[in-house]
């Protein structure tokens, strides 16, 4: 690959580690930016994956004291991430490059809806604050909801933490520091799940997954005070707009 291409590559995922940090979305920017370099959608799709895991952890340590405190809820929610996880990565594998380039319209424009609704759907879990009393017990809804969402996690990704948050919202009530700590939490696990499978059974871009996984660490962390000088809204509709019109550019090239 030539150097500018991955210098591309490597600003693309920077924005994307900033723009997940304030707003999120950040993969309809380095899923499409990978595609443009030539890869195809599932090369594309296994080599995001593998870059965005490590952005990942930061935000886990960050919660630590907050996941210590429903340290029973994580690790009862841990099996049905792992298995989600592995269901929709073997899922992916299973797809032809044919196919899975198909439906690629329709999961980035299903995950610019999920953005849309983001304020929305983070209403469910500030409600959780007035009524949560049990933070350990889950219940069996809950339990196929993570499973469901680590499926498509595994499978595609983008949107997965708005999901994640609509379903605890839901289903396990709780203040947004602990919904959050557990959200980043389970969609670590469902991502490693997912990058252990790929490793061994896909064809992953490693070089370029390499200086992604980099920049979006340093974006998350330097880009984020830059990015924060945007109103997160605005942020949030100028991702959505533009994941709109990659989705309608690759479903006219079908």
């Amino acid at each position: 690959m030539d150097p500018l291409t991955l210098i591309g590559l490597a600003v693309a995922s920077g924005a994307a580690g900033a723009v997940n940090a304030v707003a999120g979305g950040g993969t309809l920017i380095a899923f499409p930016a990978l595609m443009a370099a030539g890869y195809s959608s599932k090369v594309a799709n296994v080599t995001n994956t593998v870059a965005i895991w490590p952005g990942t952890i930061g935000g886990s340590l960050a919660y630590r004291r907050e996941l210590g405190e429903r340290g029973t809820r994580v690790a009862a929610l841990t099996i049905p991430s792992v298995l989600g996880g592995l269901v929709g990565s073997v899922l992916l594998l299973s797809t032809s490059d044919q196919a899975f380039r198909a439906v690629v319209p329709f999961l980035i424009y299903f995950a610019c809806i999920l953005l849309y609704l983001q304020p929305r759907l983070s209403k469910l879990t500030m409600l959780g604050v007035r009524s949560a009393d049990d933070t350990t017990t889950t219940s069996p809804m809950l339990h196929v909801g993570i499973f469901l969402v680590g499926v498509y996690g595994g499978y595609f990704g983008a949107g997965i933490g708005i999901l994640m948050l609509a379903i605890l919202g839901i289903l396990a009530p709780d203040n947004l520091h602990h919904s959050n700590a557990i959200k980043g939490m389970l969609a670590m696990i469902i991502n490693f799940t997912a990058l252990v499978v790929f490793a061994l059974r896909a064809d992953v871009a490693w070089g370029p997954a390499g200086v992604m996984a980099v920049a979006s660490i340093v974006g998350g962390y330097v880009g984020v005070h830059f990015a924060r000088r945007i109103s997160p809204r605005v942020l949030r509709t100028g991702i959505i707009g533009y994941g709109a019109v990659i989705a309608t550019v690759l479903l006219l090239q079908r």
